[in-house]
């Protein structure tokens, strides 16, 4: 794969800068987190700047190294005017769910580009079936889909526990956004990664049932 596509890029340093921004100011940081009661008076504009915060530096940290691990991939395949596609769809999706979860929790805060980087993580692995990847802490490389498996279980984790100020929910449904676009946009991975496919698909069911539960 080439070098790091310039629409990666751009929405990498959007997410550096915002972050800081939030770091720094306090009332920027409140005034484009997601927080129920102000999208239900109307702050839809939330739902898509929140996506833009970061708690702290390890949280934007993580999601950018797997925005930078993940997005390639994904831009060479469909393009980057469909890579935005998928990332924004995942973003709102994900947010979106996070509202209906927390619906009753007029003062549930969250905020994150968790929602997003899952669907482009899901988008990468279906469209790349054989990916394989290593990390510091476990060398062995691991096939695409399990890596997926596991940020996952990690979302339903997070979504349990709820200690936090992260959108777990938002993983969860970024993940089904990302899955759902990349097939719409790319149907022959239904063929091409089937089996691929039905270990996310099933890893997606498994977690809708314990999300219900949890909810």
């Amino acid at each position: 794969m080439q070098g790091l596509p310039i629409v990666v890029v751009v929405i990498i340093i959007s997410n550096v800068l915002a972050s800081i921004t939030g770091f720094r100011n306090r009332s920027f940081f409140d005034k484009y987190k997601f927080q129920v009661d102000k999208i239900k008076a109307g702050e839809q504009i939330r739902m898509l700047t929140s996506g833009f915060l970061h708690v702290d530096f390890n949280h934007i940290l993580f999601n950018m190294l797997s925005l930078y691990f993940f997005a390639g991939y994904v831009v060479y395949s469909l393009g980057s005017i469909k890579f935005l596609a998928v990332y924004f769809s995942s973003l709102y999706l994900g947010n979106y769910l996070s509202l209906r979860y927390h619906e009753n929790q007029e003062d549930y805060t969250a905020v994150g580009a968790s929602g997003a980087v899952s669907g482009i993580v899901y988008s990468a692995v279906l469209l790349y079936p054989d990916m394989k990847l290593a990390f510091l802490f476990f060398p062995i490389p691991l096939p695409g889909y399990v890596i997926a498996t596991l940020y996952l279980i990690y979302t339903l984790y997070g979504m349990k526990r709820q200690q936090d100020n992260i959108g777990h929910t938002a993983h969860f449904g970024g993940a089904i956004s990302g899955l759902c676009a990349t097939i719409a946009f790319q149907p022959n991975v239904i063929s091409s990664s089937a089996f691929t496919l039905s270990i996310l698909a099933a890893t997606i069911i498994i977690a809708a049932y314990f999300f219900k539960k949890l909810n």
